[in-house]
């Protein structure tokens, strides 16, 4: 059976750049791997064929040979030294086993450590988690900024051993198992497994006496105060992160970050939308009718007289510029604004009913929106009995 065109194993085009030419041959690799293929017993022979495609273009010299070649370039049709003996020389040399560890490092490389050679690979200190707090504060506490002071369960390092994990501070030792590498290789038939050293899990250390205080691990579990600064302009989902504060690393590595997602309370007077607040103002009819002032409060502490003017309904607003929140990366403070809740007596006495009534029938022109709404209702009726 003819071999098929390694450019269309791989599923790229002739001009297709290097890194093309790997991104395709990962994805084929990945897909037509015997291990994720158990019910298709074509898979190994497509997993070949693969690996034979990406070893003859990833080369610079072997892809010109088989772009001018093709597949003779590789199979002896060419004769001599040349450039088709050059590349079939090294095909039929290690060459597979450099493409069958790349497809493995492909496959399992995430999941190992990566690339990379040595013991450096596996380091013995690990960095630390990063911890997330939830803290809630008052839209006061928004609004000026402040200092809290929060008590943060978590793992920091043992000041026993000083975080090494050895007993009296004494560095751990190469792991004997995997010499230092953190991870051992088995044969399995076709395949080479790569796994985690059961001895040392890994660390490409072991520690010959544990210290007693935090078993080894370099750190323990304590509950730790600090000092958190919050700016004026923090609203909820602000978060902020600090650097270094999260969990001590594992025997010894870098501690990881702390992360304060901020929630600010609802208020009992202002709703808050970015940067400005809303204020529901309730006012008297009368008020509302002829005019007047009404006093109202800042998130400040402070007071502001608001000028209502006649005629006022339900929902109208007034604004009180830089009266709002500042915003939080600077660039000024936004508006509050009053929204006005025209109240109706209750539990009128027999008199003020009477008075009530007087004024209804000196009003009737008085009142637009009523008189508007009802002439709509009119024509609406009018208009379904013609229908």
């Amino acid at each position: 059976m003819a071999k098929r065109d390694f450019y269309e194993v791989l599923g790229v085009s002739r001009g297709a750049s290097a890194e093309e030419i790997k991104k395709a041959y990962r994805t084929k690799a990945k897909e037509l791997h015997p291990d994720r293929n158990a019910d298709n017993p074509d898979a190994e022979n497509q997993f070949k064929e693969v690996n034979e495609a990406y070893d003859a273009l990833k080369d610079p010299d072997r892809k010109a040979a088989y772009d001018r070649f093709g597949h003779a370039a590789f199979e002896g049709g060419m004769g001599g030294g040349g450039a088709g003996a050059r590349a079939r020389g090294a095909y039929q040399g290690g060459d597979f086993a450099s493409a069958f560890s790349d497809v493995f490092d492909d496959l399992f490389g995430d999941f190992m450590g990566g690339r990379g050679g040595g013991g450096g690979a596996r380091s013995r200190a690990q960095r630390g988690s990063d911890l997330r707090y939830n803290l809630r504060i008052s839209l006061e506490e928004a609004y000026s900024g402040l200092q809290k002071s929060i008590s943060i369960p978590t793992a920091v390092a043992c000041g026993v051993c000083n975080g090494t994990g050895a007993e009296g501070g004494a560095e751990p030792v190469t792991c004997p198992t995997c010499s230092g590498m953190g991870k051992v290789r088995a044969q399995q038939g076709f395949f080479t497994v790569e796994r985690a050293c059961p001895t040392c899990g890994g660390a490409g250390q072991i520690v010959k006496n544990p210290c007693k205080a935090c078993g080894g691990a370099g750190r323990v579990q304590k509950d730790r105060a600090l000092a958190v600064n919050i700016p004026a302009g923090v609203e909820t989902g602000t978060r902020i992160r600090l650097a270094g504060e999260g969990e001590a690393g594992l025997r010894g590595g870098p501690p990881g970050d702390l992360y304060i997602f901020l929630d600010v309370a609802e208020h009992a007077l202002f709703q808050r939308d970015s940067a400005n607040l809303y204020c529901r103002v309730p006012v008297s009819m009368i008020t509302a009718a002829l005019g007047g002032e009404v006093e109202v409060p800042s998130i400040d502490g402070g007071r502001s007289r608001v000028k209502v003017p006649p005629g006022s309904q339900t929902g109208k607003q007034m604004r009180l510029r830089a009266k709002g929140m500042p915003m939080l990366r600077g660039g000024g403070q936004g508006d509050m604004f009053i929204e006005l809740a025209v109240e109706t007596p209750v539990n009128l006495t027999a008199r003020q009913k009477e008075l009530l009534r007087e004024f209804e029938k000196l009003s009737e022109e008085n009142n637009p929106e009523g008189s508007s709404f009802f002439s709509a209702v009119k024509g609406f009726w009018d208009g379904m009995k013609k229908g």
